[in-house]
């Protein structure tokens, strides 16, 4: 099976392949895409650098040179290590076809499948309304203002016809960066899914050790039949180990990203939403906060979900037939129980695990920072 075939994850795979950021890479692609984003990102910092004294100013331009920065840190990464994510692209593929042949693990595969590929979908289109929100917004503010704030040295981009040359540009660099950043959400978010669904598959097969037509008592299993079962689901759960092994390692650093920059934009902007006192920036400035929310709890949810799935893999074992097993089997099972102690997760940095409950601290630190700088505003 090929990647872009594979349903789980072939909708981001497809736009990393027509973007050129997977396989053989096209000059041309690059020429109208990835690299023209990167210069507007330099634009944009210099921008930033000479907007200082309006605070209004400097926290949008701020939120937009970060979230540019971030974009194109991703796709500098996914091309770099392009071929670590085809191999792990692969992979997924190749489980994926053999967990379809399984009957009894099909229905979970479906329901998963569909649920990544809805999340994929819908962040595509999330992404495109806020991105035409994004290019709209200066149309509704008194005077010239561009989408995104930009200084080119030695030129004046409100002059006319300057002006519009950058404002159409800046609409169409805004549809390479909507590709850019809102795929590595949901390879991420679609990721974490097929590691459900593995880990379900897991759980299926322990929970069913030596009951294939009743206890061992009574089916007359073999010793080395049910050991050939067990070491199955060993070599099983060692290959889920390394598969999320494998995401943390393309996530971990730029997940770090996510948490430092985000968490200091979403305090900056609320206390901007604070101050405000017109409906249009108002509105733009909650577009804001609700990308970044969404965007951040699609890490920390599934992330989470991985984790509390795989404690779960003791309690499979724990609730099969393992009162029938012979000591030497019982003994290795004890050893798949104490593993599953150690649950399998993705961190911030390598450091930090990714739970709901860091994604509670992290809204937390950012509103105790907004509230001290409302009151030092004040």
């Amino acid at each position: 099976m090929l990647i872009e075939e594979c349903p789980i994850i072939g909708v981001n795979v497809r736009v990393w392949l027509f973007w050129s950021y997977l396989r053989r890479p096209r000059l041309s692609r690059f020429l109208v895409g990835c690299i023209p984003v990167a210069v507007l990102n330099v634009f944009q910092f210099l921008k930033l650098y000479s907007s200082w004294g309006d605070m209004s100013e400097l926290i949008i331009n701020g939120y937009f040179t970060v979230l540019y920065f971030n974009l194109v840190l991703r796709t500098s990464f996914l091309v770099i290590n392009r071929r670590k994510f085809e191999t792990f692209f692969e992979g997924v593929a190749a489980e994926y076809a053999l967990l379809e042949k399984n009957d009894d693990i099909r229905p979970v595969l479906e329901r998963y499948t569909r649920r990544g590929r809805m999340l994929s979908i819908s962040n595509l289109w999330l992404g495109a309304f806020i991105s035409a929100c994004f290019v709209t917004y200066p149309l509704f503010v008194p005077g010239r203002g561009l989408p995104y704030g930009v200084t080119i040295p030695g030129v004046d981009v409100l002059a006319t016809p300057t002006y519009q040359l950058v404002f159409v540009l800046q609409v169409y660099l805004t549809f390479p960066a909507c590709c850019m950043y809102i795929p590595f959400t949901s390879f991420y978010a679609t990721c974490t899914l097929f590691a459900l669904v593995q880990i379900a598959a897991l759980k299926q097969r322990l929970g069913r050790l030596g009951r294939h037509s009743g206890t061992v008592a009574t089916t007359g299993h073999s010793p080395c039949t049910l050991f050939a079962e067990l070491k199955e689901c060993l070599k099983y759960h060692k290959q889920i180990i390394q598969y999320v092994h494998d995401l943390n390692s393309l996530v971990t650093h730029l997940c770090l990203l996510e948490f430092l920059s985000f968490g200091m934009m979403l305090c900056a902007l609320l206390f901007l939403l604070s101050i405000s006192n017109q409906l249009a920036q108002m509105i733009m400035i909650g577009s804001y906060i609700f990308m970044i929310l969404s965007q951040m709890f699609a890490f920390y949810w599934h992330a989470n979900e991985v984790l509390e799935q795989s404690l779960g893999i003791g309690d499979a074992i724990y609730n099969g037939a393992w009162p029938d097993f012979e000591e030497p089997i019982r003994k290795r099972l004890i050893l798949i129980i104490a593993r599953a102690q150690r649950p399998m997760v993705i961190k911030v940095g390598n450091v930090y695990p990714m739970t709901l409950e860091m994604f509670q601290k992290l809204l937390n630190v950012s509103y105790s920072y907004f509230t001290l700088l409302r009151r030092v505003y004040n």
